[in-house]
């Protein structure tokens, strides 16, 4: 099993092989490797333009995206460092706009694996000092840097004085890792997931937020106040709804932003949350024409996303991505296909961790049939038949299969499919039909 990406480059290939290679931190938490590794290295993470930091559970990708393209709409050269990648690893680091080419990838992996060596760092230690040291090599105005995991013992959170962080929708998800017993941590597990996540808030830079419930608002507004940092939450500092137009205010003033071309109405509020990062810095200025703009140009793939013209969509297939995987995405789903005015298909792989029945649970209403299928490339997943057997306990339609092709061809041809439940999955969706993430 290769888990961290093939490459058509050789170079390229070679790190990722060493790099999947990687042993697994087996518990270990802190930010001492990755320091250390920076440190090697020259320290890169200083040296950064601006940068812009997100954390949260559902939200943060599309967050990203919509920041990235409101910068660039300005005129602004942006670096961006996201996670996981689709089908290349190239997808995580981004250059000045422009996805690391693999001659740039193959070399900063080789420094900084060469430098790493004996300090035993992660692979998401290594991916983000790589992304550091490159991102100083390369001219820009800005840094857009979305959180692995968590946010308080993320490899990110070696930023020292970001321009603004924010922190997106939270829910339930990588349980096993944010929920693990700690002494001093909130034990009520929507208060944990924001006492990690707020983990990124720094002394004296803004913070912005969604709106959340009173449990995981106390714990933000707790970790802002230590950190001595201002603190505008939507809902008190700040405000959107959306209907016709974006109508967003805070206490600069009202505007009035177009809709977001991601579908799905949660799209509105991600695009409202990188608008108040936007207004509530004051290192970066971008106009609100800008801000238009990238709100109209962002693109985040298997986000809802609507398959093109290839070889799985050959014949008239009409198949819905989306790499959501907890139960609070699939809400988000759920309320896009209720508005399609149509039961759909399903397709679902999920992996051993994630809660299939939480994730199903809001979808059911909506699918006319259920195909549970592996996780590919041999990840540690629900077994299809067992998978299958939840979607019948809650009454959708149910059989599995081995493989994506063979779900798909059992199906009826030109009613709508969704395809769901893993991101490995969403990749090999991309992957197979043509549409590479750019």
């Amino acid at each position: 099993m290769r888990d961290f990406a093939i490459s058509d480059s050789p170079a390229v290939q070679q790190q990722l092989d060493r790099l999947a290679a990687l042993s697994l931190p087996q518990g270990r938490i802190g930010l001492a490797p990755v320091r250390e590794l920076l440190s090697r290295l020259g320290e890169p993470h200083l040296s950064l333009p601006p940068v812009f930091h997100i954390a949260g559970t559902n939200g943060k990708g599309s967050t990203s995206a919509f920041l990235r393209a409101m910068l660039e709409a300005g005129g602004l050269r942006v670096h961006q460092f996201t996670s996981p990648h689709l089908v290349r690893y190239n997808e995580r680091i981004r250059l000045a706009g422009l996805l690391i080419s693999d001659a740039d990838l193959a070399n900063v992996l080789r420094e900084v694996l060469d430098m790493g060596e004996d300090i035993g760092a992660s692979f998401f230690e290594i991916t983000t000092a790589a992304a550091f040291l490159a991102f100083t090599r390369t001219p820009a105005d800005a840094c857009v840097i979305e959180v692995g995991l968590g946010g308080r013992f993320d490899a990110t959170n070696v930023i020292e004085h970001p321009a603004c962080c924010a922190i997106a929708s939270l829910g339930m998800d990588h349980e096993r890792f944010l929920l693990a017993p700690e002494d001093g941590a909130p034990t009520h597990p929507l208060a944990r997931i924001a006492f990690e996540k707020a983990g990124i808030i720094k002394p004296a830079s803004p913070v912005v937020t969604q709106a959340y419930p009173p449990e995981a608002q106390s714990e933000i507004e707790r970790a802002a106040m230590i950190a001595g940092a201002p603190l505008h939450m939507r809902g008190a500092d700040w405000d959107a709804t959306a209907a016709d137009f974006i109508a967003y205010r805070d206490r600069h003033g009202e505007l009035a932003l177009p809709l977001p071309t991601l579908p799905g109405a949660f799209q509105s509020l991600n695009a409202s949350l990188a608008v108040a990062m936007i207004r509530h810095q004051d290192r970066i200025s971008v106009t609100s024409e800008a801000m238009a703009q990238g709100i109209r140009a962002a693109h985040w793939p298997a986000r809802l996303q609507w398959l093109g013209a290839g070889p799985l969509t050959a014949g008239g297939a009409k198949l819905l991505l989306d790499g959501g995987h907890n139960p609070d995405a699939a809400r988000v789903i759920a309320d896009y296909l209720a508005g399609l005015g149509e039961p759909v298909h399903a397709v679902v792989a999920m992996l051993a961790a994630k809660d299939a029945k939480g994730y199903l649970e809001p979808l059911a209403p909506h699918l006319a049939s259920l195909t549970a299928i592996p996780v590919p490339d041999g990840h540690e997943g629900h077994q299809p038949a067992p998978l299958a057997a939840i979607a019948t306990d809650l009454r959708i339609a149910s059989r599995h299969a081995e493989t994506l092709n063979e779900a798909l061809a059992n199906l009826p041809t030109g009613e709508p499919v969704l395809i769901g439940g893993s991101l490995y999955l969403a990749g090999e969706v991309l992957r197979a039909n043509g549409e590479l993430p750019d």
